[in-house]
């Protein structure tokens, strides 16, 4: 299966939190899936980095992507559009964009927020 890590589901898994469910570790951690980590992430944890609700080595993430055998999502144009077709269900353009990628790409998006649920794209645990 292929999985992607919504942003704090990969910021849990680098700092080891008790936050993440055995279910998700359980699935990350299987050598049989395939986990990515969006470039959406990564402008994600910048944004919360530059107004300071967030502490994180961002200068780090490729090194993580590469120690854990994450692949890498970039963004494309196809994504983008795809957020426009989206139901309002829900507001946060971070998720928005993670919603439509993995919709685009055929992940499961594996996140911890019941607001991503109603799209069907995602594993809540």
């Amino acid at each position: 299966m292929n999985y992607l890590l919504d942003t704090p589901v990969f910021i849990w898994w680098l700092n080891n939190s008790p936050d993440l469910s055995p279910t998700a570790r359980k699935i990350i951690t299987n050598p049989n899936h395939n986990i990515f980590v969006s470039h959406v992430s990564y402008w994600e944890i910048a944004t919360k980095i530059s107004i300071d609700r967030l502490v994180f080595p961002l200068a780090s993430i490729d090194s993580e992507l590469a120690k854990n055998n994450f692949d890498l999502l970039t963004l494309k144009t196809t994504h983008i559009i795809h957020v426009a077709s989206l139901p309002k269900l829900h507001q946060d353009i971070f998720d928005r964009m993670l919603i439509a990628q993995a919709q685009i790409e055929n992940l499961t998006l594996l996140t911890a927020n019941q607001h991503i649920q109603r799209y069907e794209v995602a594993l809540i645990w």
